[in-house]
């Protein structure tokens, strides 16, 4: 319990600290869901999303997932799951110690395997107030690709060779929610930091889901992705992000 508190507290901490927007794009997510209930602790779910950048004029990436989820405890769960995705690699540009260019690589189409495994624990207050916590480990792997890239010095374009990289981060994600049994709304506010040694990145959003029926709800939010220790095979700018999704239950 004391482990609980001092992440939410570290969590919060970062929460205040939101800086301020600038040098930023904008984005818009788009996803769907089919969740299945297998038994009374288990549930299955098909999802697939896609995602766009450069003020939501280019497709960032496009993905399909398979998970499963299991209620350990009234307030605690696990899931686990594998996400195929297609991503749009941004262009790179490097430069001779002189400044001038060296070579130029277009932006292009490569594919990512995730898979992750989660814990998460959350508790009800009498007030309808939902507080949770989740840990996420996930393992994101990006095969061997050959592209093209333009040679400045030799003016003609020429094979490169990005080799397989692996990368392994934790999640973790404080959530606050109205959570009212068969309300129409369910508003929840969030913060998401990503770790790899290092924090790389921070998800804030706001948004709410919307029960249309027993099997049916929609999901709106708004959510300022700020990024932090950027490698080079990242898209780095900070994000601000339009989201939307659909979920069905049977």
């Amino acid at each position: 319990m004391q482990m609980f508190r001092r992440k939410i507290a570290a969590l919060l901490l970062a929460a205040i600290s939101m800086p301020m927007f600038a040098d930023s794009e904008g984005g818009l997510i788009l996803g769907a869901e089919a969740e299945k209930k297998v038994t009374k602790r288990l549930d299955v779910t098909l999802e697939a999303d896609m995602r766009t950048r450069n003020n939501f004029k280019t497709m960032d990436r496009w993905g399909v997932g398979l998970g499963a989820s299991y209620k350990l405890l009234s307030w605690l769960k696990t899931d686990a799951g594998y996400k195929f995705l297609d991503y749009n690699f941004h262009e790179d540009i490097d430069y001779k110690k002189s400044g001038v260019y060296n070579h130029w690589r277009p932006s292009y189409w490569g594919v990512k395997h995730r898979f992750y495994a989660s814990l998460t624990g959350s508790y009800k207050f009498s007030n309808n107030i939902k507080l949770s916590l989740r840990e996420r480990w996930q393992y994101s792997y990006r095969p061997e690709k050959t592209v093209k890239r333009w040679d400045f010095d030799d003016e003609l374009w020429e094979d490169k060779v990005r080799s397989g990289s692996g990368k392994n981060q934790l999640r973790s994600r404080l959530e606050i929610s109205y959570d009212r049994k068969k309300a129409l709304l369910t508003p929840y506010l969030s913060i998401e930091t990503y770790h790899s040694w290092a924090i790389e990145k921070v998800r804030y959003t706001v948004g709410t889901d919307i029960r249309l029926s027993k099997h049916h709800s929609l999901s709106a939010y708004y959510r300022f992705q700020k990024m932090h220790n950027v490698d080079e095979d990242e898209y780095d700018p900070d994000m601000h992000y339009l989201g939307a999704g659909y979920k069905f239950k049977f």
